[in-house]
């Protein structure tokens, strides 16, 4: 099967394969694209927490960006963690040089297990510039509540703090509503034509490890495929929806999705 699209990944490793750059990988081959990479960090990191991280010298990550593009032109990008000011000026550099329409943003500032992944200089040059370079960002309740100033209790506190974003300049908003406290899991997309609710089946699980950093690459694949803002978050929703429920229990902590679960592999070994 020949690629449908190529994706640019900017994110960090997780070493554990359940998030970062790993579970993007899989997302963007899984759904039938070719992936290409910029790490802006590795951590070490399993199912149960994060025991180090070691950025990237922020020159490189631009020189990662810079070069992979040069030769192989992204249909899409796809951006997660960014760990300092210094890192978000090489994507703002690095963006505008390359010219690429289609950015999804994941604002990934908290692991699964607690550990912060972004300072708070960081935080303030995201929220001033580059959500407004971006197509759509990604932010699940705790960061939009950190973006927004709006403290998220109900799905009406969802739609304030995406119209917020969009005040801040954000073109297209994805609040995602993982860890609000519902019997279904509601995800909010705003933009200027309104408000979208994306209502599906909650599954009582601890194994979500990386639906952040899948969900938004998937949605990069999508977009990268043609398909418009709103269809492109439905089928990524689906996706990861599908993803935990058929989730493969590994690990003693919060565990992984299914990444594999859109594949059927039927292959005779000799």
């Amino acid at each position: 099967m020949k690629p449908k699209s190529k994706i640019l990944i900017i994110a960090g490793s997780d070493s554990s394969g359940g998030a970062g750059i790993q579970a993007d990988i899989k997302t963007v081959t899984a759904l039938g694209s070719y992936a290409m990479t910029a790490i802006t960090a590795v951590t070490s990191q399993n199912t149960t927490g994060v025991k180090t991280i070691v950025p990237i010298n922020p020159k490189e990550i631009l020189n990662q960006i810079i070069f992979t593009s040069k030769d192989i032109k992204p249909d899409a990008i796809k951006i997660g963690m960014l760990h300092s000011t210094k890192a978000i000026n090489s994507i703002l550099k690095a963006i505008k040089t390359i010219n690429i329409k289609k950015i999804v943003l994941d604002p990934v500032m908290i692991a699964k297990g607690g550990t912060k992944l972004i300072d708070d200089k960081a935080i303030k040059l995201l929220k001033l510039k580059l959500i407004k370079k971006v197509t759509l960002i990604t932010p699940n309740i705790p960061e939009a509540e950190i973006l927004s100033n709006i403290k998220i209790r109900t799905e009406a506190d969802m739609i304030l703090a995406a119209n917020k974003l969009l005040e801040n300049g954000a073109r297209n908003v994805l609040v995602k509503g993982g860890h609000l406290d519902s019997k279904f899991v509601l995800d909010v997309l705003a933009n200027k034509s309104g408000i979208k609710i994306f209502k599906n089946q909650r599954y009582k699980t601890v194994n979500t490890h990386g639906t952040g950093c899948t969900l938004s690459s998937a949605i990069s694949t999508f977009l990268s495929c043609g398909k418009p803002i709103k269809k492109s978050c439905e089928l990524g929703i689906k996706y990861v929806s599908s993803a935990i429920k058929t989730n493969p229990s590994y690990g003693k902590g919060h565990g992984p999705i299914n990444h594999l679960n859109v594949m059927s592999i039927n292959r005779k070994f000799r």
